[in-house]
Formats: structure tokens, sequence, C-alpha cells
């Protein structure tokens, strides 16, 4: 239990009263293999008929938002201020528009990078503690805690990032309205 304690790191979550213990090991892993997940969502991006639309955009403008969500989820899911979450999401929707992706498509985006990002804690996450525990099946219930606690976090914060989009999206298209 000290072990996994100090593999742990409380991250505060906006709204939060207490910080959330949330595995450190855990987001690493995201981290670490943020390529592999970035040319899942990627290759899954481009091939889903919901998302034809970004098939015009050039791969490695895309790749590069991708990847950066996932090398920054633990800074961005530990920031109360949601400065940068807001800063990134705002100008990734104003993109969007002026490149006349339908905001259904860029919400459904969001929507594949999470859901990857979901299956790949959930398979990964119970692995990342094999060995640590002193008495086999102790730390079963403060994994599958942990687990938990890092999923509710990556929703919360991928609720932030599709409002802020939006928001950059209807300001890029009032801006619009309003130069005509």
């Amino acid at each position: 239990m000290i072990r996994w304690a100090q593999e742990c790191r409380a991250v505060r979550v906006r709204g939060a009263s207490e910080p959330l213990m949330i595995s450190a090991r855990l987001i690493q892993l995201v981290e670490i293999h943020a390529g592999t997940l970035t040319r899942e969502v990627l290759h899954d991006l481009m091939t889903n008929e919901r998302t034809r639309s970004f098939r015009a955009i050039p791969k490695d403008e895309i790749e590069l938002r991708i990847s950066a969500l996932y090398f920054n989820l633990g800074r961005w899911i530990g920031d109360p201020s949601d400065e940068a979450v807001r800063k990134e999401y705002e100008d990734w929707g104003r993109t969007r528009f002026r490149q006349g992706i339908p905001l259904s498509e860029i919400l459904y985006c969001v929507i594949l990078t999470k859901s990857h990002l979901r299956r790949y804690i959930r398979e990964h996450g119970a692995v990342s503690f094999s060995g640590d525990a002193v008495i086999r099946g102790e730390l079963l219930p403060v994994e599958l805690y942990s687990v938990q606690e890092l999923n509710y976090t990556v929703g919360e914060f991928f609720d932030r990032a599709l409002y802020h989009l939006a928001r950059g999206y209807e300001a890029e298209a009032a801006a619009k309205r309003a130069a005509t």
C-alpha cells in the first residue's frame, strides 16, 4: 500500500473539494504510448463515415492535435484553472470552422479520441499494478478505484474540451457573419 501511495499523485479537479488520487503510472502509460494511441485514433478518424470531412485536412495537422492531447493529458486534467484547455480547444474549434468541418464531425472526433483513451485505460489499468501487492489481491480495490477515478477525471476533461471547442467554433462563425 505504501508503494502504491508513493506512485500516485493528488490531482485537484475543478469543482472537487478534495484532491482525487489518480495513478501517476496510468497517466504516464498514456503519455508514453501517446504515439500508438494517436495512430489508432487517426486511422479510425480517416476511415469512419462520421468523420469524412477530416480526410481533407493534412494528416500531420490532425496527428499533431491528437498527440498533443495525449502528451498533455496529465497536465490538463490536473490544472484547475482550465485556461490551457480553453485556449487549445477554442483554437481547434476556430481552425476547424475555417476549414469547413461540420461541428458534428469535430465533436465525433473528440468522442473517438476519448473512446480510444478509455479503452486503453481499461485494458492497461490493472496490468500496470501487477506485482505491487504484498498479499495476493490486496490492491485490487485500490486499482479499481484508481482506474475509476481516472476515467471520471478523463470524462470531465473531455466535457470541458468539447465545450471550449464548440465555443471556438461558434465564435469563428459569428466573426464570419459579422464580416459579411
